[in-house]
């Protein structure tokens, strides 16, 4: 009997132990993993399940555009999981200047700390040259704290910067992997197929993939109809130990062929670049580039940076990069959202893409805030589609003014383009309204898309004017003719592929009024 009894109270105590157990193995657990970089450590932490880590979002990609929107959505609460393919520092040659208009949305979204201890340069304006001379384009700053300007620094620098700060966060996930399909059923997205690091293939899941993988992405064909344009290559310098003519400004010379860019990437760098219509540019490897950049380039820098110049070209590191322009043309699929170059590119004349990015993330936490999860993937599909419309005053603005800007700046033979070439440079000369005006469109801190075209065509009329003064002649006359006409035919092929009516009239479209999906 005494047996028995010790059996049973033995048989008891084992049964109590798995009891507990079992009830412990279904509390969320914490998933810690530890990804090394060249420079520094990332640790993140997500409650998991018995399925794996239950998760709100999932971003693809972990650039300027996903790192910012991870830190922002799990800062709201959202359990998110980043899969960037590779975590170590980028070494980009663009992604290097902020506008005003972009800080002022860092500053919004609590990552304006991302550009401190990394070197990064205030930046007050621009400095244009052209045949000599040259005019100085100060941003419109004065209602603004004085930490408001744009800045310039290190692409890689800042997005570390930004990776350590949404990886800080408890209920955000930063893996190494590559993404190579998403995971679609009936039509909508459930997630991702990735491989880690280490070769496994893996999938991921969630209600909302938000893919921010970049101008190569290799998962946008399924979520827009890509046109994508490549009008130039960047070739790439860094000048040292050299002072730009116009401290704390970035200087664009309306060189032949094309611009010539100049600014501050930290206190002891200048980045430069130049502007190579066509796809294609001259070899780096025979010396082909190098005999370019010394004859054809040299000679139109200007004389304070013209050795500095010389010397960046001779020490041989020598970058190119691809200049692509891409409407944004989505294609809406439940469970999935486009952000970033992977969804909307234009010329980086203007330094305009971080500001769209930026805010166009501004304007989907605003969307997603009210919502408590996002399971109902078709009606989040619905009322996600109003994204594309509240994106349009800023994006659209600084697009077509990119698209706009750089035919204007390129030389051209043709007399028509000549005329309007300098009578933008004039224009911006005047000072006054003539160059805040623009300046503050450029800066994302004006961004009305009306106002734009109102100073293109002011341009316009204004360099037209120019040729009737003193004394029109028929030849003067038919030039101010095709200059209007070249001039339309620069800008409304621009404002057409960004969309007339979310441009200038979105209030007509629908799905800005939907109001958020209805929870149980």
């Amino acid at each position: 009997m005494d047996h028995y009894i010790a059996g049973t109270l033995i048989a008891a105590v084992f049964l109590l132990l798995f009891v507990v157990r079992r009830n412990d193995s279904k509390k969320p657990r914490k998933v810690s993993t530890t990804y090394k970089t060249q420079n520094d450590v990332f640790r993140s932490s997500v409650n998991a399940g018995k399925n794996g880590s239950p998760t709100d979002v999932i971003i693809v990609g972990a650039g300027v555009a996903g790192a910012a929107l991870a830190h922002t959505l799990g800062k709201d609460g959202r359990r998110v999981h980043v899969i960037e393919r590779d975590v170590t520092e980028p070494d980009r040659i663009v992604g290097e200047l902020l506008q005003p208009g972009g800080y002022l949305k860092l500053v919004e979204l609590g990552l304006e700390d991302c550009v401190e201890e990394i070197d990064a340069q205030q930046v007050l304006g621009y400095a244009l040259f052209k045949d000599g001379k040259s005019t100085r384009l100060s941003y419109p700053l004065e209602k603004f704290h004085a930490d408001v300007s744009g800045r310039s620094f290190h692409n890689g620098r800042f997005i570390q910067r930004m990776r350590e700060k949404a990886a800080s966060l408890p209920n955000v996930r930063l893996e190494q992997g590559t993404v190579t399909s998403l995971l679609e059923e009936n039509g909508t997205i459930k997630g991702v197929q990735y491989k880690t690091k280490d070769g496994q293939e893996l999938r991921a899941y969630a209600p909302l993939t938000i893919v921010c993988d970049g101008c190569f992405s290799n998962l946008r064909r399924s979520l827009c109809k890509p046109k994508v344009d490549v009008p130039s290559c960047f070739v790439g310098l860094v000048l040292e130990n050299c002072q730009l003519p116009f401290a704390n400004h970035g200087h664009v010379i309306l060189a032949d062929p094309s611009p010539i860019l100049f600014y501050p990437i930290s206190s002891t760098e200048v980045r430069s670049l130049v502007d190579v219509p066509g796809q294609k540019v001259p070899s780096i490897s025979n010396g082909e580039m190098a005999n370019y950049l010394k004859t054809m380039v040299a000679p139109q820098v200007p004389p304070e940076l013209h050795e500095a110049f010389i010397s960046a070209v001779e020490r041989g590191n020598i970058r190119t990069m691809p200049n692509r322009s891409m409407p944004a043309d989505p294609q809406p699929t439940p469970g999935a959202l486009l952000m970033g170059d992977a969804f909307n590119m234009r010329h980086p004349l203007t330094g305009g893409g971080m500001t769209v990015a930026l805010s166009d993330i501004v304007v989907l936490r605003n969307l997603l805030k009210p919502l408590h999860d996002f399971n109902d993937a078709a009606s989040l599909g619905r009322y996600l589609e109003s994204f594309y419309t509240l994106r349009k005053p800023v994006a659209s603005t600084i697009n077509t003014l990119a698209g706009a800007l750089y035919k204007v700046f390129s030389s051209s033979p043709d007399q028509a383009r000549k005329e309007m070439r300098q009578a933008c440079f004039d224009y911006l000369s005047l000072g006054g309204v003539f160059s805040t005006g623009p300046v503050a469109l450029l800066s994302g801190l004006n961004p009305r898309p009306l106002s734009l075209v109102l100073h293109f065509f002011a341009v316009a009329i204004y360099g037209v004017g120019r040729l009737l003064l003193p004394f029109p002649s028929p030849k003067r006359m038919w030039i101010g003719a095709r200059l209007i006409s070249g001039a339309s035919g620069i800008i409304f092929p621009i404002i057409k592929a960004e969309g007339v009516r979310q441009m200038f009239f979105p209030a007509t479209i629908p799905a800005v009024y939907r109001a958020p999906p209805v929870e149980d």
